[in-house]
């Protein structure tokens, strides 16, 4: 129902904006209109607008950090609850996530420092013109971009996985432990953060908390899955390269077959089932 369009082409990455996105223009500009404040509703998006091109470079950030390290990213897409960067894959090696995790936030204390200087430097809005006692609205709107920028950058720092913050914990817990387990512990540690964050927004009616939360406890388990499936996949075409071909058997009824070794396709359990001398071992699942 909801399509992308293409917004651009930006460092030979192409980028995209969801059809859900414009939802939040539209829920914003709706609401300053039913309050009859239609000029600070005007702002509100223009300000939005701004924020999302912020979003764009946080993204562009991690692509960049990715292309360094030999990782190609197929797209950006912009939601409304930010942006994706979709790369080819993420690299094992835990310091290069770290980097590329890091990226991203990075990019966001650069905007925010670059609009700090402005302000202070008189460079940003009307030289001479700011006064944090009576904000004009130009004054007002760099530094609620400035504010904003900020926030994203210590917000994506939160070690729920599979947010900036939740990939460099994995990473770091990679560095002492398998792959697997430590998504395993990230995703955990999301998870917590996640069903936190979800309860506070309905305890403190600030729905789009809980939407969020949703969003990135969804995620996770996701991610988890796609790591859990790609383990198994790597594992299981390592025990075909040390078994060889030749022990590779498939049967109708192994249980015909009391010495039975080998693997078995389980169709209802979409499964490779090994068999050693005629006893179920374990599952590989596709």
């Amino acid at each position: 129902m909801f399509g992308s369009f293409k917004l651009g082409k930006f460092f030979g990455i192409n980028t995209y904006v969801h059809g859900t996105f414009w939802l939040l223009p539209l829920f914003v500009l709706f609401g300053g209109v039913a309050g009859g404040d239609l000029s600070g509703a005007v702002g509100q998006v223009l300000l939005l607008f701004a924020l999302f091109g912020c979003v764009v470079l946080h993204e562009i950030g991690h692509a960049l950090a990715a292309r360094y390290y030999g990782v190609r990213t197929r797209d950006i897409t912009l939601y409304p609850v930010g942006g994706v960067a979709s790369l080819e894959r993420m690299p094992e090696k835990p310091v290069q996530e770290i980097v590329i995790a890091l990226a991203g936030p990075a990019v966001n204390l650069m905007i925010a420092a670059g609009l700090f200087a402005g302000i202070l430097g008189g460079l940003v809005a009307f030289p001479g013109s700011f006064d944090p006692t009576a904000l004009d609205p130009l004054d007002g709107f760099v530094v609620r971009l400035m504010e904003m920028n900020a926030f994203l950058m210590v917000f994506n720092l939160i070690p729920a996985f599979p947010m900036d913050g939740g990939r460099v914990l994995r990473a770091v817990l990679a560095l002492g432990m398998p792959r697997l387990d430590a998504t395993r512990a990230a995703v955990g540690v999301g998870s917590v953060i996640a069903v936190a964050g979800g309860l506070y927004g309905l305890y403190e009616h600030q729905y789009s908390w809980t939407l969020v939360a949703v969003v990135v406890y969804m995620l996770g388990q996701a991610e988890l899955a796609a790591v859990t499936r790609e383990e198994a996949r790597r594992r299981w075409h390592a025990d075909r390269a040390d078994d060889g071909p030749t022990d590779w058997v498939k049967v109708l009824d192994v249980r015909r077959h009391g010495s039975f070794s080998g693997w078995v396709w389980e169709p209802t359990r979409r499964a490779w089932v090994e068999w050693r001398q005629g006893v179920p071992v374990r599952e590989v699942r596709e």
